[in-house]
């Protein structure tokens, strides 16, 4: 069974940093798409950044590209979501997905596996 088991959440104020964490088992972590979602009450879960575990290919939603670095250990099957000059506006519960294949993806539809959700609140 697959698990994706996050951490790193909190509270920090506006223009400091974050990293977040999340360790999958139950499948190698080779061939495998690593994502971050997040989501707002009221709001869809959208796309902020992925990874692609064997090509290490990434890719970033636009409004965090310059401050957001994701990253993958590939001893300890984690990725992480170094979060850097974070804004009032990137508070959110984030999530980690991941899914098969070599391609980086932006839907939530595309990913198969799920972690629990993180908070990050970024205060002013």
């Amino acid at each position: 069974q697959v698990q994706l088991v996050e951490s790193g959440g909190g509270l920090v104020q506006a223009g400091g940093s974050l990293r977040l964490s999340c360790t999958i088992s139950g499948r190698t972590a080779s061939g495998t798409v690593m994502g971050w979602f997040r989501q707002t009450p009221g709001k869809a879960r959208e796309f902020v950044a992925a990874i692609s575990w064997s090509a290490g290919t990434t890719d970033y939603v636009d409004s965090v590209k310059g401050r957001f670095s994701i990253s993958r250990d590939n001893f300890k099957n984690t990725v992480y979501l170094q979060m850097n000059s974070l804004k009032p506006e990137d508070t959110a519960v984030y999530y980690c997905a991941a899914r098969a294949g070599l391609s980086v993806l932006y839907y939530t539809s595309t990913y198969d596996y799920w972690g629990q959700g993180t908070q990050v609140t970024v205060s002013s």
